[in-house]
């Protein structure tokens, strides 16, 4: 069944909709008396509607506004992003990381979120997705495995080049990979984005960012249907962050990781395959997610994998 390659373009590019961005201060304040347990940016649509939720979750040692240009790309499309600054100092342990999520969850719960979005904004609580880059990716497999930690429940999850720690026999804790295939027991869709390039060293001193042994293709192996893979073939680990991040750990995105040639490219696919899963998984519209199979020239760019399971 193939689609047209226009279905596919369009999540590749800005939505329909404006968007704005704001950061959340996790501080108590007069008009403010319930404040989120992390600090929040949330890209949000500004004109009026109700819109289903992205919890988006952070990689190791970078900041949520490294990913602004992505979560408006996805917001475009009529969604609402939450992308909490998780830490700025981590250790190897994901505990704190995986509560502190699951206290924003619950956060959300208690209808506070409507007050910090524009007028006529409506949240759709009933519709939640949770996403994650990196070690943000592991964090998010790790919630969505516990399932009694959230009042919510999450319909959807994608991991976006995820990462379990520096090699087999050496996760992070808690490990959330078992190496038994289809062990994940999750009650949604998965869609794992994962980088060609993520696997390989940039140079000798620093180990590749996403490697073998706890990398996408590992996150795949453990999933049940119904389950995506898609890997960009010539794309690096950071190469869907902003054209710009600023400051030490932002200039140290460009050197610690083997990347492509541009971040744009590699960003609008990151951004329209977030857009397509949450289409259809949320919105029970498949239209893009199909064309996405059948319409490999399409995205941004070269294909290296496409695995489904249905």
């Amino acid at each position: 069944m193939s689609a047209p390659t226009s279905l596919a373009t369009n999540v590749f590019g800005f939505g329909s909709y404006t968007t704005m961005l704001q950061k959340v201060e996790s501080v108590t304040t007069s008009s403010m008396p319930a404040p989120p347990p992390k600090s929040l940016l949330i890209a949000t649509p500004s004109e009026a509607g109700e819109f289903p939720l992205l919890i988006f979750l952070h990689g190791y040692l970078l900041y949520n506004s490294f990913y602004s240009q992505l979560l408006q790309h996805v917001a475009s499309h009529g969604f609402i992003v939450i992308a909490p600054q998780l830490y700025i100092v981590a250790g190897p342990d994901t505990t704190d990381e995986i509560k502190s999520t699951a206290a924003i969850t619950n956060w959300l719960s208690k209808g506070v979120l409507q007050g910090l979005l524009p007028p006529y904004v409506r949240p759709n609580l009933s519709k939640l997705a949770l996403a994650g880059h990196s070690r943000g990716g592991k964090v998010a497999f790790a919630l969505a495995l516990q399932k009694t930690m959230t009042t919510l429940k999450f319909s959807t999850l994608i991991g976006i080049d995820p990462v379990d720690g520096m090699d087999k026999g050496k996760q992070t804790p808690p490990p959330v990979l078992t190496y038994i295939p289809h062990s994940f027991d999750l009650d949604m869709a998965v869609m794992i984005i994962g980088s060609g390039l993520g696997e390989v060293k940039r140079n000798p001193l620093f180990p590749p960012c996403a490697p073998k042994g706890v990398n996408h293709e590992d996150f795949f192996k453990e999933c049940r249907k119904p389950a995506c893979h898609i890997v960009a073939k010539d794309y690096g680990h950071l190469d869907m962050l902003d054209d710009e991040t600023n400051g030490f750990r932002g200039r140290s995105s460009y050197c610690l990781c083997k990347n492509g040639q541009a971040r744009e490219p590699m960003r609008r696919f990151v951004g329209g395959v977030v857009v397509a899963s949450m289409k259809a998984y949320l919105n029970g519209d498949n239209t893009d997610l199909i064309a996405l199979k059948d319409g490999n020239e399409a995205a941004p760019v070269e294909l290296k994998t496409i695995e489904i399971l249905v």
